[in-house]
C-alpha cells in the first residue's frame, strides 16, 4: 500500500522482546475540543481542561509527573479535530512529516496527538495492525544500541531489561505493529521527555506523552489497523 517492511536493523533503537497481550480495553469519554491559538505561551491563561489533562497522575504505582503543557506549541496539545485522513473509524493514522498521531472516530472527526520521531520512526511506512499492547514495558536494548553505548549492557535482553518506572526510554505504554503476520519493529510508545514532541528525536520510533499514550491505548481497538505515512498527509476529510 504505502511501503514495506524496512530492513530489522534499521528499526533496531526501538525493538524490545515480544511482550504478552493485554485485555481489550474498556470505551472511554473522548474530551472536548480544545481550540488552537497562535498566542505566545507567556501569556495564556491556564485552562483547567489542560490542567487536568496534562496533571501529575498515578499510574500502576508509578507517579507520573505533570507536564508543563504550556511550554508545548498548542498544536500539540490531545485535541479533537476534524478528520484528515478518510480513514474508516478505529483506523490509527501516523503522520510522521506533521508530527501528528491520529485516531479516527465516528462522524467525520479524529483524536490528535502530538508525537515526537525518532529516527527509527522515519524507517518504515505502510499499514499494519497493532498486535500487541503493554502496560509499563521493559526496554531490552539491542546489541548494535550497545555496541555503541556499552554502559546499557546492564539493560541486555540476558540481563533483563530497565525495570519499568517513569525513566524508562518506553514509557508508560508500549503498542507493537506487524504486518502481514510479522514484527515491523515498529512502536508507539510513551515517553517521559515531553520536550521532545514535535521534534525529531535521536531514537525510538514514535513517542508520545505519557499522559497521551495511556489516553490512546484505552481508546484504540483492539487490534487496530494502522496507515503510517513519510510524507506530509494530504487531507481526504468528507464534510459530515
Amino acid at each position: 500500500m504505502l511501503g514495506s517492511i524496512s530492513a530489522t536493523a534499521a528499526l533496531a533503537g526501538c525493538a524490545t522482546t515480544a511482550p504478552v497481550p493485554t485485555p481489550i480495553p474498556a470505551p472511554v469519554r473522548t474530551p472536548p475540543v480544545v481550540p488552537v491559538t497562535s498566542e505566545p505561551q507567556s501569556i495564556i491563561t491556564p485552562d483547567p481542561e489542560l490542567e487536568a489533562r496534562y496533571a501529575s497522575v498515578v499510574d500502576g504505582g508509578h507517579v507520573i509527573p505533570a507536564v508543563p503543557y504550556r511550554k508545548l506549541d498548542p498544536k500539540f496539545y490531545r485535541q479533537r479535530v476534524p478528520d484528515p485522513t478518510g480513514e474508516a473509524p478505529g483506523t490509527v493514522v501516523v503522520d510522521t512529516a506533521s508530527r501528528f498521531l491520529y485516531v479516527v472516530e465516528r462522524g467525520g472527526t479524529a483524536m490528535r496527538y502530538g508525537v515526537g520521531i525518532g529516527r527509527d520512526g522515519f524507517a518504515w511506512q505502510g499499514e499494519g495492525i497493532i498486535h500487541w499492547r503493554q502496560h509499563w514495558p521493559r526496554w531490552k536494548p539491542p546489541g548494535d544500541m550497545i555496541a555503541r553505548k556499552p554502559e546499557l549492557a546492564k539493560y541486555s535482553v540476558a540481563n533483563g531489561g530497565m525495570d519499568p518506572g517513569i525513566k524508562n526510554p518506553l514509557g508508560a505504554r508500549a503498542l507493537y505493529i506487524f504486518q502481514n503476520g510479522k514484527d515491523t519493529l515498529y512502536r508507539l510508545h510513551g515517553s517521559p521527555e515531553w520536550r521532545s514532541i514535535g521534534k525529531a528525536a535521536s531514537s525510538g520510533c514514535v513517542r508520545l506523552i505519557n499522559q497521551d499514550v495511556i489516553d490512546l491505548y484505552e481508546r484504540i481497538p483492539y487490534h487496530a489497523r494502522i496507515v503510517v505515512h513519510q510524507s506530509p498527509l494530504q487531507s481526504k476529510a468528507i464534510s459530515a
